[in-house]
């Protein structure tokens, strides 16, 4: 069997001609086959357009959750409850083609364990979202001691064996593509363009990506406390060769003046933002550790639809 996770959130206009193209797909393949819906507290009337889809379609599945708790928890919630030898993660809005699937299942029947999306083109996005999608894919792969593949978002097709694996993985500030690199096994790419949204505006807005960026970093490196460390030392160092040259200075020359008024706020300013940077990358690991020492489930189920 093969299973296809969608989180949902407030994608009514698209979920009818989504389903659509993705059973095609699902009926040119040889394996059995679900949909896994999981609605992320919507309020456009997405529940309701899933319960008519459940209606028709016996292999439809909905999880609706109490709230909304994000996209790559919904996508957790959906690799969770899938009964397939093999998951795919889809997202609704028709960006990612569902008949991409078709050529993922033929390299996953290949032997590999993991087979992602690779965007070589990203029609319908800002110029911003692009250049900024390049230069964190390109920085995390640096910062990161886990190999990470730029320009791979959530779509990709994951075997029962890293399906179990993640399963085990229950980290509350969850970044999957990097989580999905961590856990190994064979893994391949396969490229497609991607398309305009076919409906709607996207839900990632630059708060939500920048707290997305930010919990992909922490997640798989610990180098930026490593770099506030070496620019904690730089600083110091600087210091006391600055203020070497100056009594140095002095001694040769009493009569010379020492800098005044202007050269002493820049240096309590600067030293001052270097502080307040290294304190605020501490405090986001700190958080991070606060949150996950809770150990509260990362979803609730209000309600699941099945025929």
């Amino acid at each position: 069997m093969i299973s296809i996770v969608v989180p949902v959130y407030d994608e009514a206009e698209v979920l009818g001609a989504f389903t659509e193209r993705l059973t095609k797909v699902l009926a040119d393949l040889d394996d059995d086959s679900e949909i896994v819906f999981v609605d992320d507290g919507s309020t456009d009337g997405s529940l309701d357009v899933l319960r008519s889809l459940v209606a028709a379609d016996r292999r439809i599945r909905v999880l609706s959750f109490s709230r909304n708790f994000g996209h790559q928890v919904a996508i957790s919630a959906g690799i969770d409850a899938a009964r397939g030898d093999a998951v795919v993660v889809i997202d609704a809005d028709l960006q990612d083609p569902p008949e991409v699937i078709a050529e993922m299942h033929a390299r996953w029947s290949e032997g590999n364990k993991v087979v992602y999306g690779v965007r070589t083109r990203r029609d319908g996005e800002r110029p911003t979202k692009k250049l900024t999608a390049r230069w964190f894919y390109r920085l995390l792969g640096r910062l990161s001691d886990t190999p990470m593949t730029a320009d791979s978002g959530d779509f990709r097709l994951l075997d029962r064996q890293v399906v179990e694996a993640l399963k085990a993985m229950r980290e509350e500030n969850r970044y999957l593509r990097g989580m999905v690199s961590w856990v190994g096994f064979t893994q391949c790419g396969v490229e497609y363009e991607r398309e305009p949204r076919a409906a709607g505006e996207t839900k990632y807005t630059w708060r939500r990506m920048l707290r997305f960026a930010a919990d992909g970093i922490t997640s798989f490196s610990d180098r930026p406390l490593r770099v506030a460390v070496q620019l904690g030392t730089l600083v110091t160092l600087t210091s006391f060769l600055y203020g070497g040259w100056l009594v140095i200075g002095k001694l040769i020359n009493p009569d010379r003046s020492l800098p005044g008024y202007t050269s002493l706020l820049v240096a309590v300013l600067f030293l001052g933002g270097i502080q307040l940077l290294t304190i605020g990358i501490l405090g986001s690991y700190i958080g991070r550790i606060y949150t996950e020492t809770k150990r509260r489930p990362l979803y609730i189920v209000a309600e699941t639809i099945e025929r």
